[in-house]
């Protein structure tokens, strides 16, 4: 199917943000805006964004890719992925003011982009779906029961480590400290999570998975999560869903579709990958 790309520029809080539009020549009345996460414009890694929003757009699919602001080409002081609800809101209501045959939008954003995709969405009616790679919900707690799981646990079972213990080359001094600081972060932030758990707790004072966990609560779309089997995020994402019975649960009520590419890496760096993922995306964005 064919396309075109225009530049395009959005008014967001007195700044312009930029962006491109990849149009078909017979698009269907679903669109999807890409988000951009980490220091990151709107190319992505190795042209991720690009190559992904073209081959959507041969399946019929009208793009956007934007810059928020402060990143790229866009005007602005930079912002966390936790403050650009506003950008958000101005690429969703330039894109379906643009593409007026558009009848919703899909955003699809990796890491915290995800993260910022799903504070976001339950707050607009006009979004009706989520994909979401390798989310991020970072924190203290959680990175240190991924390295302690998949890292010190699993390093009993490799042959290599045995036969650096028998040889001499392995340090067990740094290790052991290494090890130490892990439990103590786990300590800390333990004290944190119950903290949280106090009906008394505001909303700003919840961590950023039980923030994540009330968004996905609250929406109303349709879910697509796609992650990667060698990377750090993505483990510590699993373990979270893995041990929580409410994120379970959710998922559960919310029919959020799960696709896992077991040897990918957490940007799809690979031709392979990423066409996987392109397909993964536009087969469920067809699906209902």
């Amino acid at each position: 199917m064919n396309y075109h790309e225009q530049a395009i520029r959005i008014y967001c809080g007195s700044r312009w943000l930029y962006g491109v539009l990849s149009l078909p020549d017979i698009p269907c009345s679903r669109g999807v805006l890409v988000a951009v996460g980490g220091p990151q414009y709107r190319a992505g890694s190795h042209r991720q964004f690009v190559l992904l929003t073209r081959e959507l757009a041969r399946q019929n699919i009208a793009c956007l890719r934007f810059d928020f602001r402060g990143m790229g080409d866009s005007e602005g002081d930079i912002r966390s992925f936790e403050a650009v609800d506003e950008d958000i809101a101005s690429a969703v209501n330039f894109f379906l003011t643009e593409c007026s045959f558009l009848q919703d939008v899909v955003i699809w954003g990796l890491c915290d982009a995800a993260s910022a995709a799903m504070f976001y969405a339950h707050q607009d009616t006009r979004i009706s779906g989520l994909v979401l790679l390798n989310p991020w919900v970072r924190t203290e707690e959680g990175i240190a029961k991924v390295y302690l799981r998949h890292h010190y646990l699993a390093r009993l079972f490799q042959v290599e480590f045995w036969k650096k213990l028998i040889s001499g080359q392995f340090n067990p001094i740094a290790s052991v400290r290494s090890l130490y600081t892990l439990i103590n972060s786990l300590s800390r932030a333990g004290n944190t999570s119950t903290a949280s758990k106090n009906p008394g707790y505001s909303c700003s004072q919840l961590s950023l998975p039980e923030r994540m966990f009330n968004g996905l609560q609250n929406f109303q779309g349709k879910v697509l999560i796609i992650t990667s089997g060698k990377d750090v995020t993505a483990r510590e994402f699993l373990d979270l869903v893995n041990t929580s019975v409410d994120w379970q649960n959710t998922f559960k009520t919310k029919q959020v579709k799960l696709s896992h590419l077991a040897t990918a890496n957490h940007t799809f760096s690979t031709r392979e990958w990423r066409d996987q993922v392109a397909q993964l995306t536009g087969n469920w964005l067809r699906s209902w």
